[in-house]
């Protein structure tokens, strides 16, 4: 198991991967940073190609991310996580609009929850997901992080746009 720190402009990301697989994009002084036990080793080789994509991604590049992933968790958390990758770049949506494409409707607060676990950030785009007021709940990097990862998402959208025509 390995990790590494990259660089962006949102502060830096601890990248962790399980078997050469992604597993985990955290914000090392955020809330929610997950410990490393001593099986973990650094090397950033494995992350070659994670930091590609992300760098492509910060320099309005990369609308999508292309790699494989290994989030761990629950059932349902799995389902969540699925479901937020479908969340189109530069749109937001509630948690209860996340619960509704889940098929319960009534579970906003346990998509909540499960958005919070969300264990590979930015790629799996748990930051899309905003308050049915507009506001912009919890983020593991902080509310902050959170909005500048919107806005920069807003800056680039209509670049796509104009390129796809």
């Amino acid at each position: 198991m390995h990790y590494t720190l990259h660089d962006s402009p949102v502060g830096t990301l601890r990248l962790t991967a399980r078997d050469e697989v992604l597993c985990g994009i955290d914000f090392p002084n955020g809330k929610h940073t997950r410990p490393l036990g001593s099986e973990w080793a650094e090397d950033a080789a494995p992350f070659d190609e994670v930091g590609r994509q992300l760098d492509a991604y910060f320099a309005g590049e990369r609308r999508a991310f292309d790699l494989p992933l290994a989030p761990q968790g629950t059932a349902f958390q799995l389902q969540v996580w699925e479901q937020l990758r479908l969340i189109p770049f530069g749109q937001t949506i509630s948690y209860g609009e996340l619960a509704r494409r889940i098929g319960d409707p009534n579970a906003a607060r346990a998509v909540g929850a499960a958005n919070g676990q969300n264990p590979i950030s930015i790629i799996v785009p748990c930051h899309r997901v905003i308050g049915a007021d507009g506001s912009l709940a919890g983020f593991g990097g902080g509310v902050a992080t959170k909005r500048a990862l919107l806005e920069h998402e807003q800056r680039h959208v209509g670049l796509f746009a104009t390129a796809a025509r």
